[in-house]
């Protein structure tokens, strides 16, 4: 069974940094792309962020990128989302995901920029 855990949130002022993780159990963790995504209230889900299977390949929103960086560590079945220069319009439930037949999430990490 799929389960992915998301955790690292919290509050923080702007201009600060945050580093999420996302634990990942009952699939082959390296051999699937993986991805962050984040809904703010009232709003819609959005993607943030992509990582190939062995991370060599990344791609980033454009409102995140050159602030946010993704990266996993196959070897902890774990991927990571480090969040510099937040704003407060980056506050948002994040989530991590993977499509394994259909699509799985994790349970969310609140993220709070505020001052």
């Amino acid at each position: 069974q799929v389960q992915l855990v998301e955790s690292g949130g919290g509050l923080v002022q702007p201009g600060g940094s945050l580093r999420l993780s996302c634990a990942a159990s009952g699939f082959t963790f390296s051999i699937y792309a993986m991805r962050w995504y984040r809904q703010a209230p009232g709003k819609e889900r959005e993607w943030v962020a992509f990582i190939s299977n062995a991370g060599g390949s990344t791609t980033y929103a454009d409102s995140v990128k050159g602030r946010f960086t993704i990266s996993r560590d196959n070897a902890k079945n774990t991927m990571y989302l480090q969040m510099n220069s937040l704003k407060p319009e980056d506050t948002a439930v994040y989530y991590c995901n993977v499509y394994i037949r259909g699509e799985a999430w994790g349970q969310g990490t609140q993220v709070t920029v505020s001052s």
